[in-house]
């Protein structure tokens, strides 16, 4: 898919995800998604996009992998400058740290990954890069319930 492809069906998936708490888009490839919100670094605009993600304990673990493309997702660059972020989960809104996963963090949960998103592993093929798994990890503050 093109890149304006996969703006427009991101930007459909979190307007649905937002108007509903999440009872439609939570769920996509029998993958639990959240909606991440990065601080834009060139723009210093709110940039929402939804991701599959895993549970790590009570961290969250999302994977910058833009289908393999040669490049890093917009996402994980504005993520890479300031690490303040903010997850939706279903109809709660949770503010994190993100960090990409250490070299042993990455060979441990790459097979999990891969088993939970069989994909994955043929994004990895498409593209030189090390594909990030990022964690997200919360600050200490407690979830807030949103309204759609």
């Amino acid at each position: 898919m093109r890149d304006s492809g996969v703006k427009r069906w991101s930007a459909i998936h979190r307007v649905l995800y937002e108007a509903t708490n999440g009872v439609l888009g939570r769920r996509l490839a029998g993958n639990d998604m959240l909606l991440l919100t990065t601080q834009g670094r060139l723009t210093g605009q709110p940039h929402t996009v939804p991701l599959l993600y895993l549970r790590d304990g009570d961290r969250f673990l999302v994977i910058a992998s833009y289908g393999g493309r040669d490049r890093h997702p917009e996402w994980y660059l504005n993520l890479l400058a300031d690490p303040s972020v903010t997850a939706r989960v279903a109809d709660r809104k949770v503010v994190l740290t993100a960090r990409t996963a250490s070299s042993a963090e990455r060979e441990e949960w790459w097979p999990r990954v891969v088993a939970s998103y069989g994909d994955y592993a043929v994004y990895q093929t498409r593209t030189d890069r090390e594909i990030p798994i990022v964690t997200l990890e919360h600050r200490g503050l407690r979830p807030q319930r949103v309204t759609p």
